[in-house]
């Protein structure tokens, strides 16, 4: 599955590297059979294969979305003109183009005898637009306790496969960084991890990935993506007590100015690797990083922070 990490790239100087990649066309799948192969012998298997099976529906709107809503051309063009997101979470959250999808995935999603599963999906189908809308609202600012723990991974997946959709068919070869670091240009909503690319004239390079829509954009390393300082930044990894940290395929990139922390996937240590579930697949390592004090800022659309 390492044409994930593969996109489609904008076109750039050959003196620069690309400032954007896309995700592929085939991105949920992809993910879906990552997260697989991490269930095998993992503690939480069950979650893995769960979200897993919530990728394949995401292919599936992804292939065969529910509208063929796009940007119209005056808009792109205005927030070309003022450096904004086109794809601005926090605006089109508010329209309701995107609950489309979550309709699709409920009905879509057929989840084999999980009791807690069939209720969320229920209380999801119980609810009206206006309080769909307050909870993407909710998930999308990182405000968790607007709510319930147990819909987070099927908004997060209604609301991914939505603004991945649109940005597949929008054009960006003309997106600019956003406020800071950690914000995606495309719609602005923060980094959920990182990658290091490992093949090419970019072998090296990190590109943070966008918690929603899966864009790839280029940020210096040994750089705090918060802050923007690189004094004193460490590296912790789960495996650092057995493998040395710069061989881990995962690594923590704490900031001691800021007390933050970022993942970061190495794929020359795991060509196969994948941001969101790596991310999901380490969460011990995030338990571990709470105990010390050490805060994540990154979200994971597909978890409440603190449950499973």
């Amino acid at each position: 599955m390492s044409q994930i990490l593969e996109p489609g790239q904008i076109e750039a100087a050959a003196s620069s590297p690309p400032f954007l990649y896309l995700p592929p066309s085939s991105l949920f799948a992809l993910r879906a059979e990552r997260l697989e192969q991490l269930a095998n012998g993992h503690p939480l298997a069950d979650y893995l294969r769960l979200i897993a099976g919530l990728c394949r529906v995401q292919q599936d709107l992804l292939d065969h979305p529910p509208s063929d809503w796009a940007l119209d051309r005056e808009r792109l063009e205005q927030c070309r003109q003022h450096g904004l997101p086109p794809l601005a979470a926090d605006s089109l959250v508010r329209e309701m183009h995107w609950q489309g999808y979550l309709v699709a995935l409920l009905e879509r999603y057929q989840p084999a005898g999980q009791v807690e599963v069939q209720l969320a999906l229920r209380q999801l189908r119980d609810a009206g637009e206006g309080q769909r809308k307050a909870w993407a609202i909710s998930l999308l600012s990182g405000q968790y306790a607007g709510l319930p723990a147990a819909v987070v991974p099927f908004m997060g997946a209604a609301l991914q496969a939505a603004w991945s959709q649109w940005l597949l068919k929008m054009p960006v070869h003309d997106l600019k960084p956003g406020d800071s670091l950690s914000q995606c240009p495309a719609c602005g909503s923060p980094a959920m991890a990182g990658v290091i690319r490992h093949r090419g004239k970019y072998n090296g390079l990190r590109y943070l990935v966008c918690s929603l829509c899966a864009c790839e954009w280029h940020v210096v390393r040994v750089k705090c993506v918060y802050c923007e300082q690189s004094k004193g930044l460490k590296y912790v990894s789960l495996d650092d007590d057995r493998v040395a940290v710069d061989k881990a395929p995962l690594r923590a990139e704490v900031c001691p100015g800021c007390n933050t922390y970022l993942k970061q996937i190495y794929l020359e240590c795991d060509a196969e690797a994948e941001a969101l579930s790596a991310d999901l697949a380490s969460l011990m390592l995030d338990m571990r990083l709470d105990i010390e004090g050490i805060q994540r800022l990154a979200p994971n659309l597909m978890l409440a922070p603190g449950g499973e």
